[in-house]
């Protein structure tokens, strides 16, 4: 539709862009560095952000980094897991069956990870997202996990992902001493500010091939205003200014066209 109309290869905006043509902050690539420097020491680390801010890229960024040779990485993301169900789908994906007991099923994790890392040379990264939405009990599991060897080293690099509220709301508060006390890197991904906004779009019509700007400045202001610095907001926005612009047979996109789209295509933003 509108990407032959501008004359693309790719659609600049979608969710299927390959992770690294997408384009990184400073703050992205900064908490990215971490998360591979805490891969490689085996750390705890907590990663929060608002929604749409780019948990998920990041994660599919981190994968990328860590050699497969390397590295196994272990990821989960379910709002109603149980502890028992955690060790459960970290065996899964280690095509092991789980035990019925919470107990048996932690001790065989802990002895396929030794093999892992004794016998394989591999380090383990287990990912737990969508951290904000879990209960204590299934929280504190990952500090049992840590206690390995009389707490001597860390069998596994465990790294939870949430929004904001899972470091506002929950890890803060004193009830959740014992799982704060024991974070080694604590990073969040902000918002892009107005420059990063800008940045942000160009590398992404780049990407698409258009080879043209179209967008103005003033657009840009206002899909900043629009989107906060939300990524998936500007994502929202600037598809839909294109596929505005494309029906009415613009090649330029102004400040008034992203004003009128906001007014009247975002309703449900």
């Amino acid at each position: 539709m509108y990407e032959t109309f501008f004359g693309m290869e790719h659609t600049p905006f979608s969710r299927d862009i390959p992770a690294d043509r997408l384009y990184e902050s400073r703050a992205f690539s900064e908490t990215l560095g971490r998360l591979t420097y805490g891969a490689d020491r085996q750390l705890f680390s907590v990663v929060t952000a608002d929604s749409g801010c780019g948990k998920s890229t990041l994660l599919r960024r981190l994968k990328e980094e860590l050699p497969s040779d390397e590295y196994i990485i272990l990821y989960l993301s379910d709002s109603k897991l149980t502890p028992r169900w955690l060790y459960s789908g970290l065996l899964e994906q280690l095509g092991l069956e789980s035990r019925f007991y919470r107990g048996d099923s932690k001790r065989k994790l802990q002895t396929e990870i030794e093999v892992i890392r004794g016998v394989q040379k591999k380090k383990v990264v287990c990912i737990l997202d969508e951290a904000h939405l879990l209960e204590k009990e299934t929280l504190e599991e990952f500090r049992f996990l840590l206690n390995y060897r009389f707490d001597s080293m860390s069998p596994m690099a465990l790294v939870l992902v949430g929004q904001t509220e899972l470091w506002d709301n929950k890890l803060k508060l004193q009830r959740y001493a014992a799982i704060r006390q024991r974070v080694d890197l604590y990073c969040t991904l902000p918002h892009l500010d107005r420059s990063e906004t800008g940045e942000y779009i160009r590398y992404h019509l780049d990407y698409s091939g258009c080879g043209q700007d179209i967008f103005t400045e003033k657009a840009v202001d206002e899909i900043y205003k629009a989107s906060t610095g939300i990524p998936r907001m500007v994502n929202r926005v600037s598809e839909k200014s294109l596929m505005y612009a494309f029906q009415g047979q613009k090649r330029l996109i102004d400040d008034h066209m992203v004003r009128y789209v906001v007014e009247h295509e975002m309703i449900t933003a």
